[in-house]
């Protein structure tokens, strides 16, 4: 088992592939965790991407995208060890600081793609609707 173990999730009112473009590139990851450098091993496209992780911590980190209602729930996995081990409370205060990067990511995430989309109304992939839209057709 590892030292830091991270699993969340976030449901996104929004496509998967939309989700998966927002996760793309090197320069948001850079931004969510500065500290970690990042090798994807596998890019899933619209199911999510999976990383090799170095740097600050060695292991494995994933982005599940998993299909549900009308949009994706965002699994975030971060299974890794930490340079040297750590005495328990700074252990606990490590996976603390990696959920909440995790959760940084997904909410930012989620406030970019529902952005314009009103509470009830269904997820466009290639429009983004205004609230007069959505009150003529509700």
């Amino acid at each position: 088992m590892s030292s830091i173990q991270v699993a969340d999730q976030t449901f996104l009112a929004a496509p998967g592939a939309a989700v998966a473009a927002a996760l793309a590139g090197p320069g948001h990851w850079r931004r969510w965790w500065p500290d970690l450098e990042l090798e994807v091993r596998e890019d899933r496209g619209d199911k999510g991407i999976r990383w090799s992780v170095s740097g600050a911590l060695s292991g494995t980190m994933e982005v599940w995208l998993e299909p549900s209602l009308d949009g994706v729930i965002l699994h975030y996995f971060l299974h890794a060890e930490p340079p040297h081990p750590l005495p328990p409370r700074k252990l606990a205060a490590a996976n603390r600081a990696r959920r909440v990067a995790g959760k940084v990511m997904s909410f930012e995430i989620k406030d970019r793609l529902e952005d314009d989309r009103p509470a009830g109304v269904a997820p466009h992939e290639n429009r983004r609707i205004s609230y007069r839209t959505a009150e003529r057709n509700p």
